[in-house]
């Protein structure tokens, strides 16, 4: 029942800047109790994935709370687990304002934050003052300033900071939004990160008495070839899981809306299918050896049922949970229990 009551908030909220409302949302479900005045709790659904046991398997995906000062009040929405950050080893502002925009029409967002945040220092107390204990995906990148031949010392450094208080910790190399960022996927670039980041994460285990794993994000805008020399490292290296996807370059399905053509990543429903696509191209290499978390375009139960159908083990949201609202979350976790039980 409360959760009619987001429909009602959405409507202020999308009469202000959409940077704004993001801030002053996130302020909000800080605030004792608002949370779970606007969710309806969603039964549990297990799942065990990566050595991890999840309540159920829908997620938020990084972004919506970059420095982790949220957590409690986003795990009170009914979500099986959470992915905050991105975080990089120092401070940055992001890209100048405005820099976040909606294009209702296609329930989507196109944002070129720029991995803006209060630096992995501040992150990490952010996390420890959290008194959630369940799964937290810690999200960590490189530093706008950073060359990016000198990427690897960002993530590095990153890792073994926020190591200790990570339930897995996801290597972001396909935000838009950071010059060159991308280029980490091309192979070469890829399997020395992975190796590095496999040997630092070995040393980090040794040292804190548990092996936390290691998930890569990608990108959606990928064709076959790009998609092998991604699966190549993955394996070799042993990753973890893969999450699929980030946010597109495409703007073939809103490029004649208000909005459609400002530079930045197209998130929501536009980029549903070629995520999907990816994920099927994942599966169809990786099999059971590496678990994908699906992200993008989950706009419904039933989408959520067609990211595991494309080979997905769970699933995120972000840009749905802003056109939809809390009631997202419990619906996808429904319709994805019942398709377990139906299994």
């Amino acid at each position: 029942m409360f959760s009619s009551l987001y429909p009602l908030a959405r409507a202020q909220l999308f009469r202000m800047d959409a940077e704004d409302a993001h801030h002053l949302t996130l302020r909000m479900l800080g605030a004792a109790g608002l949370a779970g005045m606007l969710a309806e709790r969603a039964s549990d659904s297990p799942r065990t994935v990566m050595g991890l046991s999840f309540r159920n398997p829908v997620g938020l995906a990084a972004g919506l709370d970059k420095d982790g000062a949220c957590i409690d009040g986003l795990v009170s929405l009914g979500f099986g687990f959470i992915e905050v950050g991105t975080v990089t080893p120092r401070a940055q502002p992001g890209n100048p304002r405005p820099r976040m925009f909606r294009l209702p029409d296609a329930q989507a967002l196109i944002n070129r934050l720029g991995f803006n945040n209060r630096g992995v220092d501040q992150f990490v107390e952010n996390v420890k003052a959290a008194r959630y204990r369940g799964v937290l995906g810690l999200n960590i990148g490189k530093h706008a300033d950073t060359p990016i031949e000198r990427a690897a010392e960002d993530y590095l450094y990153c890792l073994e900071r926020v190591y200790p208080f990570a339930s897995y910790v996801t290597i972001n190399i396909s935000s838009p939004n950071t010059k060159n960022l991308r280029q980490l996927q091309g192979a070469g670039e890829l399997d020395a990160l992975l190796g590095a980041l496999k040997d630092k994460q070995q040393r980090l285990s040794d040292m804190h008495g548990k092996l936390v794993p290691l998930a890569l994000k990608i990108a959606p805008d990928l064709d076959d070839k790009q998609v092998k020399e991604i699966v190549a490292p993955l394996l070799r290296h042993k990753i973890d899981g893969v999450i699929a996807t980030n946010t597109t370059l495409s703007r073939t399905a809103v490029k004649s809306m208000k909005h459609g053509d400002e530079a930045g990543g197209l998130s929501g429903k536009p980029v549903f299918e070629a995520s999907n696509v990816v994920i099927r191209k994942l599966h169809a290499e990786l099999g059971s050896e590496v678990p994908i978390i699906g992200v993008g375009g989950i706009m419904s139960g039933e989408d959520a049922r067609e990211k595991l159908a494309a080979g997905a083990s769970l699933v995120q949201i972000y840009t749905g949970l802003i056109y939809r609202g809390p009631a997202l979350v419990t619906e996808c976790v429904e319709a994805l229990a019942r398709t377990s039980a139906a299994a």
